[in-house]
């Protein structure tokens, strides 16, 4: 009895590959073919494994990784100052955006700002809980290194759109949360200031 020897598989590799045998061409095709694209997508893989994306500290080292004392300031600052009637429910809203922004100012130490808690805090306070006053007035307490600063850090800077595009922000949400909520968003970052990060 002959064998066609040239159609028979080696055992060990038969899986991956068994040389052509004139009988079945298109299945060596599609083995073949599909061989191919495996090693293709398994090098992109690879590749994408081995590019280092630098980490997004937007929210400094994360509002879970803060300690307990410094999230419990935040949750009570939360409740406290998201007093108007028409912001209540804001501090829930955001509260993704606002715990990003509160971790990236205790994570920087806000900037080596110093506290002005002893020349501000009354008046910030009443300024504050009142909820007939706009942000208008808050703004204005903070100084000029402080306004350089919260404009340099806080992370809702404008991309680069064609001039008949609407304005998109890096960080939309973040954008949001400060206009809808600019007051408290104002007051939470002079109080953090003023109780030294």
């Amino acid at each position: 009895r002959s064998h066609n020897t040239s159609c028979r598989s080696i055992p060990f590799f038969s899986f991956l590959w068994q040389p052509p045998c004139p009988k079945h061409p298109m299945k060596r095709f599609v083995t073949a073919s599909t061989l191919l694209l495996c090693i293709r997508q398994s090098a992109g893989a690879a590749l994408r494994a081995g590019v280092a994306q630098e980490p997004d500290v937007t929210c400094g080292k994360g509002f879970e990784n803060l300690v307990k004392g410094s999230r419990d300031y935040y949750s009570t600052a939360s409740v406290k100052l998201w007093t108007h009637p028409s912001h209540r429910q804001d501090n829930a809203t955001f509260q993704k955006e606002l715990q990003c922004w509160f971790a990236q100012m205790c994570t920087t130490k806000c900037g080596g700002l110093p506290s002005q808690a002893e020349d501000r805090k009354e008046k910030l306070t009443k300024t504050c809980l009142t909820w007939t006053q706009d942000w208008l007035p808050v703004w204005k307490m903070f100084s000029t290194e402080e306004v350089t600063w919260f404009k340099n850090n806080y992370p809702a800077e404008e991309t680069d759109a064609d001039v008949d595009e609407p304005t998109i922000h890096y960080k939309q949400g973040m954008h949001t949360a400060k206009e809808v909520s600019k007051k408290e968003l104002l007051c939470l970052t002079l109080f953090t200031i003023d109780d030294e990060c």
